[in-house]
């Protein structure tokens, strides 16, 4: 894995964090404007990176996928990985 697929995995990592954690907050504060906006910013920002990762790299979930043989299989798991970033 080169330092550039490393580098648009973490940052799809840490969005994906973001919006678990801002769905948490909106399922007890769902009239908080600021956190929606943050959500939403964040949800787009994640749909763009996870379509720039899979055009370069294939794909990151199994969803949505066919076809064989699987274009997953052949990269690193994500154990094996070392952010050296």
């Amino acid at each position: 894995m080169d330092r550039e697929q490393q580098i648009l995995l973490k940052e799809i990592m840490e969005i994906s964090f973001v919006l678990v954690e801002t769905s948490l907050y909106l399922d007890t504060h769902p009239t908080d404007e600021r956190a929606l906006r943050l959500h939403n910013a964040n949800s787009q920002k994640y749909s763009e990176l996870l379509s720039l990762y899979q055009a370069r790299y294939g794909p990151l979930k199994y969803t949505g996928m066919s076809g064989c043989p699987w274009a997953y299989i052949n990269g690193p798991w994500p154990w094996e990985i070392n952010f050296d970033i």
